[in-house]
């Protein structure tokens, strides 16, 4: 049997959401599909980036193309190839595929939260990801939640679907003297300051955290600061103008794009993880927080309440007062907070990269004859 798997987001130099899931699935796979021909189409020049030793049976091939990877190059390269399966981490399964063809799809955020897109993405990402779930034998989903949309959205039939939970992996270590360093280099101190960590953009909920620090700072009357990490995003002008106008300005800290060692350092430092957002397919982040014992207070809608399950303070997204009351639940309350911390320790055990991989190669190799 020959297996292909689309890993041309998973060797990346900068991997985020889909390419970490990606690189952590294959790394995860390399056991149960050891004894398996698979074959590794890579985009080239990211041959470099790949830092764990593969199966003997296992190989690379490096693709090139000025555009239309997918749709063109690797489905030449698996025309070519004659392979036996396929599998596909990254949404887009392309036109030509073996029949026995395995796609995750995340989340369906461009449906869900249409005004932080452009027409011609929504338009690009509907077609791309309903064709996927066409012409695919099976359709992994990260989430219960984004099963749900699939079938409620798009028809996809439930006997198609599996869901697999992506796992949570360790951060790099971080040396305490350097995440002094780095607090200082932000102006900020321990524990004194609440964070949301991710691109600000208008699907991430920012305006609404926003709004519901201005109710801390001015009913709850708390001392801490609110930082902002990540990427500018869609809707970034709106957001800006909210942060300039904002009567608490002094007290807001956006830090732009930030090393993965500054992202661990900011975090595990934070007093409260605050990540509201209106939409997500999975919800890493808050696992990431858990993971480095700070209390979270997330969305009641989507996949967040499904991944966080009891280990969280779930608000409604739509309203900044009840964020805000959250959060000063978790601030005032040390037993509370411990509480949460604790249960966020727990909740980590549910999220495992070695059996999400596990049970990602059962689905490739369902209907094997022995």
């Amino acid at each position: 049997m020959k297996i292909a798997i689309d890993a041309s987001r998973a060797f990346l130099h900068e991997r985020t959401g889909i390419e970490e899931y990606s690189y952590q699935l294959i790394k995860n796979m390399r056991e149960p599909l050891g004894d398996y021909n698979v074959t590794l189409f890579l985009r080239s020049n990211t041959l470099e980036n790949v830092d764990f030793d593969l199966p003997k049976k296992w190989k690379i091939k490096e693709l090139w193309a000025p555009k239309y990877w997918t749709y063109i190059r690797l489905s030449l390269a698996l025309l070519i190839g004659k392979y036996d399966r396929l599998f596909v981490p990254g949404h887009i399964v392309p036109p030509i595929h073996p029949k026995r063809t395995v796609v995750t799809v995340h989340g369906l955020e461009y449906e869900m939260t249409p005004e932080a897109f452009s027409d011609f993405e929504i338009a690009r990402m509907r077609r791309g990801i309903k064709n996927s779930c066409k012409w695919a034998r099976y359709v992994i989903c990260v989430s219960n939640n984004t099963k749900k949309d699939l079938m409620e959205l798009y028809e996809i039939p439930m006997k198609k679907i599996r869901v697999v939970y992506e796992g949570i992996s360790s951060p790099k270590v971080i040396l305490n003297f350097r995440v002094s360093e780095i607090l200082n280099s932000f102006n900020l101190t321990q524990g004194k300051y609440l964070i949301f960590i991710g691109r600000i953009e208008t699907r991430k909920n920012i305006i609404n955290i926003l709004q519901a620090y201005e109710i801390l700072k001015e009913h709850f009357h708390i001392t801490e600061k609110l930082v902002l990490v990540g990427k500018k995003g869609y809707g970034w002008e709106e957001i800006e103008e909210k942060i300039n106008t904002h009567h608490y300005r002094e007290d807001i800290v956006v830090t732009g794009f930030v090393t993965d060692e500054e992202k661990w350092a900011l975090m595990k430092s934070a007093a409260v993880f605050v990540f509201p957002t209106l939409y997500e397919g999975f919800g890493l982040p808050v696992l990431e927080a858990q993971q480095l014992g700070v209390p979270v207070v997330t969305s009641n809608s989507s996949s967040l309440a499904e991944i966080a399950n009891d280990s969280a303070m779930l608000v409604d997204p739509q309203k900044p007062s009840d964020i805000a009351k959250s959060i000063n639940d978790l601030l005032s309350d040390e037993e509370l907070m411990e509480s949460v911390i604790q249960k966020g320790l727990k909740n980590l055990e549910r999220f495992n990269w070695k059996r999400a991989g596990e049970l990602t190669t059962r689905v490739i190799l369902a209907g094997k004859k022995n």
